[in-house]
């Protein structure tokens, strides 16, 4: 299997460019109470195997409030795509699966040394989530919840902008089709999964 991360280089691009900008802030930035920022990730992930293949996307805007010096916390939308072949033992032939899903949430960071320009945080979040999935044997769609605790890293290039990396490793999803007969799709994810890596560039105003 093959698995391939494409990094957000415009994002990077973006923040390097805005820290040349600020370079005579060479103090750099950090976070205080009080703090607001912004921020989006990306993430895309390709899988190879075979002939079969599959993708996905992930970006999740962000807004957030430090409540105190070390604790943020804030909203968040967010749109995963995911497409992947499959193959279908009744036709005898390969299809695609598409599932698209829409989520707004909510989250709380903790910040080791928010004050510095490096930075580690732990992030919990909750979120609402509506998913639309295109099948070869139909379309449908389901309705339900998920909540992640992800660790990250944070470094200022100046004052405002921001470099930021998070990875999921612990979460739990409870998911139910809209179909009659349906029952919850309840999973539990405890790792490093590829598609969970997140990369983007924070504003702090």
């Amino acid at each position: 299997m093959k698995k391939i991360i494409f990094a957000a280089a415009a994002l990077f691009a973006f923040g390097f460019a805005n820290a040349q900008d600020a370079k005579e802030d060479s103090a750099g930035g950090g976070y205080a109470n009080g703090d607001v920022f912004i921020t989006g990730g990306i993430g895309i992930t390709s899988f190879e195997e075979g002939d079969v293949s599959s993708s996905i996307f992930n970006i999740s805007p962000k807004i957030g409030f430090f409540v105190s010096d070390n604790i943020a916390i804030g909203g968040r939308l967010g749109y995963r795509s995911e497409t992947a072949d499959v193959y279908d033992a009744d036709l005898l032939e390969y299809g695609e699966e598409k599932y698209s899903t829409l989520m707004v949430g909510a989250f709380g960071r903790y910040y080791t040394t928010p004050s510095s320009d490096f930075s580690f945080f732990a992030e919990l979040g909750v979120d609402y989530m509506s998913t639309t999935v295109d099948v070869p044997g139909g379309d449908y769609k389901e309705t339900g919840f998920g909540i992640a605790l992800s660790p990250g890293i944070s470094y200022f290039m100046s004052d405002h902008f921001a470099l930021e990396a998070s990875i999921g490793v612990l979460g739990y999803n409870t998911m139910k089709p809209d179909y009659d007969g349906a029952e919850n799709r309840n999973t539990f994810d405890i790792g490093v999964n590829m598609e969970d890596v997140m990369v983007g560039v924070v504003y702090k105003f």
